[in-house]
């Protein structure tokens, strides 16, 4: 299928009515948190919501932290945060998060950890987590990584089970076929560095997990591509089963695919975000966050198609089903966050809609100068400059701090870590596709 004729099909399913959940407010969370292991920003200070999952046979929400601050330079073990939230079961309103458990990632005994590769061949332990669901019946944990991409399986004590099957074609690899797990350097084929498997979604029955790349492979269109993939695991067998071609919009500022949520084995949402918004080295504006209901039914198994603008292909459909690019708290000041990434149904409320729940990654609130020092970020969200000047502070200090540009300063007065943020919606029966929630 020729591009033009994606982009016009992309056009038709953008211009389907939208589903709008009620937005139900949300909370911040202080950036400084700490889950079980301590509060030290590389071993302790919680890194929010790469995704979201709520386990409803066992009445179990679970966040995922990411590889860790410092972008894969400083030793993180990888982990998962069993936490407790008050919801209001008239208005959804959501209020108390706290951690309750913290699960780390291991294998043969070694911790998982989110250096980056080195050698940039051998993936080794290097784990980048992006992706949570549980099985409906053993309890067990999938897991979606960037690097490998990967998909893992874990026990409920956070021990590796066994690896799924990766496509071959989406193994990272330079022109001699030669592995860079690490980075894009040399490579010309498969994922790209820091935008493999991004969401993860399992099927009610536990059958299936489909795993989604972030954004366009090397040889698919790089940074410049519109087109991801969407790929079908068999649970039992750990093997791929079917790819499938995803349309993404045309929103630029850093456009991808942040996560999955299946209805049932072919309908799904696809949440969209591009780079804007109060973050770690993000612009404010224009804020794009927008989830699609998608179906995989008549669209074509791409598993043997290179995704050029010339190749013959049906991507799957979409249709927008929620715009969350206004939404905001006070907390945030009327900004809306950059990194919206979790995305998860929870219980019935009394109504009989169902709660949606979303959260953002806050990259620890850590970024790094030129140099590669890493240091915290402070934000003030009062603050009504459009694009308000973050006050940056040697890890865990708040002496010594500067200005993005280098300025000394001393931090100023509400000033604070960024937080990790949750919003609470309510779907309407109709709109929840047959979906049925397994209550415990």
């Amino acid at each position: 299928m020729k591009t033009q004729a994606i982009a016009l099909l992309l056009a038709g399913w953008l211009g389907a009515a939208n589903a709008a959940p009620l937005f139900a407010g949300g909370i911040a969370i202080p950036g400084a948190l700490g889950d079980f292991s301590g509060t030290a920003v590389n071993d302790g200070r919680v890194g929010f919501f790469s995704d979201l999952y709520y386990d409803p046979a066992r009445n179990e929400w679970w966040a995922l932290s990411d590889r860790g601050p410092g972008g894969g330079t400083i030793p993180y073990e990888t982990r998962v945060e069993r936490f407790t939230l008050d919801i209001d079961p008239l208005s959804g309103a959501i209020s108390n998060f706290r951690v309750a458990k913290t699960v780390k990632f291991k294998r043969g005994g070694v911790a998982f950890n989110g250096i980056a590769p080195k050698p940039k061949s051998v993936l080794g332990q290097s784990h980048d987590p992006e992706g949570f669901v549980v099985a409906p019946g053993s309890g067990h944990f999938y897991v979606s990584d960037e690097y490998g991409p990967s998909v893992h399986e874990f026990d409920r004590k956070g021990v590796m089970l066994r690896a799924f099957q990766t496509p071959a074609n989406m193994l990272p690899r330079d022109a001699l076929g030669q592995r860079n797990f690490a980075d894009d350097k040399g490579n010309v084929a498969g994922r790209r560095s820091n935008r493999g498997f991004e969401g993860l979604a399992i099927t009610p029955d536990g059958k299936f997990v489909f795993a989604i790349l972030q954004s366009a492979m090397l040889d698919e269109g790089g940074k410049d591509g519109a087109v991801s993939r969407i790929v079908k695991f068999d649970t039992v067998t750990g093997k791929a089963v079917a790819q499938y071609a995803y349309a993404m919009d045309s929103a630029g500022q850093g456009r991808g695919v942040s996560a999955l949520v299946a209805f049932n084995d072919h309908q799904f949402l696809a949440l969209e975000r591009n780079n804007r918004g109060v973050g770690v080295d993000a612009t404010l504006t224009p804020p794009v966050k927008r989830v699609y209901k998608i179906d995989l039914d008549g669209a074509s198994d791409v598993s043997a198609i290179t995704l050029s603008p010339t190749a013959a292909y049906k991507p799957v459909s979409k249709s927008l089903w929620l715009d969350m690019s206004a939404d905001t708290i006070a907390a945030l000041g009327g900004k809306v966050p950059e990194k919206i990434e979790g995305l998860a149904f929870g219980p019935k409320l009394q109504d009989g809609s169902t709660f949606l729940l979303a959260g953002t990654d806050n990259d620890y609130s850590v970024t790094q100068n030129d140099t590669g020092t890493q240091l915290d970020v402070y934000f003030n969200m009062a603050d009504t400059d459009p694009d308000a000047t973050a006050i940056h502070c040697p890890l865990e200090k708040t002496t010594g701090c500067v200005r993005a540009d280098g300025t000394a300063i001393a931090l100023p007065p509400g000033y604070a870590l960024l937080p990790g943020v949750l919003y609470a919606y309510k779907v309407p029966a109709a709109d929840m596709m047959g979906y049925v929630i397994r209550e415990p």
